[in-house]
């Protein structure tokens, strides 16, 4: 009878230890989650990537916080926790770096952009930025030079063909390409400059009008954060970002190698 209550004792104990492990494994898998600060213009790429990274990786969620590269920035040296960081240009990134925000040696170039001139789609007068000085052309969408990238390469543009400041009154401020990408979607604006990857998301409900040559490549850097509570699972994301899967996945949405 007393064997009977230790087998009885030791099959409970296995019983508690299991349930045990369960919730210990359930709690662990709930504590591995990555948050990515991205680049708006990221946007649709990333959130088909993030689950193919999870799946590859079990135990891991990527949740992902998508704005201007510049508010980004500002938001991890303000402390925010997050892990990885992929801004849509170098000078961003730079300024990361000389923080000493990023994790040393993890920095990488992992896609490569446009930057475009898009219209609406009934509108078929724009061909060009020398197009932009007609008296037709009153509003032109384009995110604010001072925190992001894509009104930066925008601003570059004009200035090199000489119409920068002559189409100051016309600018239309965006906090994001995408929100400049909303403007131009819904007809508030005549034209606005936007990434490739962004016409391409929205390539029902925009006309490309030209393909804007820019003086600085538009490349894209991403790097883990120094603060990073998941450096190890945010290096293995980074790596997967440059892997054949996910390349396919950006070139789909109009991005190129860098």
């Amino acid at each position: 009878m007393r064997r009977k209550s230790l087998v009885g004792k030791s099959c409970l104990l296995l019983l508690v230890t299991a349930v045990v492990l369960s919730a210990t494994a359930g709690r662990a898998w709930a504590e591995t989650e990555l948050l990515v600060s991205a680049a708006a213009s990221l946007s649709e790429a990333f959130k088909e990537i993030g689950p193919r990274f999870a799946a590859k990786n079990p135990g891991v969620k990527v949740n992902f916080n998508f704005a201007a590269s510049g508010p980004l920035l500002q938001q991890i040296a303000q402390g925010a926790p997050v892990d990885l960081f992929a801004a849509a240009d170098q000078e961003t990134m730079d300024r990361a770096e000389k923080g000493g925000h990023l994790r040393p040696g993890s920095r990488i170039n992992f896609v490569a952009n446009t930057l475009v001139l898009v219209t609406p789609p009934g509108q078929s007068r724009i061909r060009g930025i020398a197009d932009l000085r007609s008296n037709a052309v009153q509003r032109i969408a384009l995110g604010n030079p001072d925190s992001v990238p894509a009104g930066r390469y925008a601003k570059e543009a004009l200035e090199k063909q000489g119409v920068w400041q002559t189409l100051v009154p016309r600018y239309v401020m965006a906090i994001s390409v995408k929100q400049a990408l909303e403007y131009v979607q819904r007809g508030e604006v005549e034209a606005g400059f936007v990434y490739a990857s962004d016409a391409v998301a929205a390539r029902e409900r925009v006309r490309v009008a030209a393909e804007v040559v820019t003086t600085t490549p538009i490349v894209y850097p991403a790097a883990v954060v120094a603060t990073s509570p998941h450096p190890r699972e945010a290096a293995a994301l980074l790596r997967f970002l440059r892997e054949p899967e996910a390349q396919e996945i950006f070139r789909k949405y109009g991005f190129k190698r860098p």
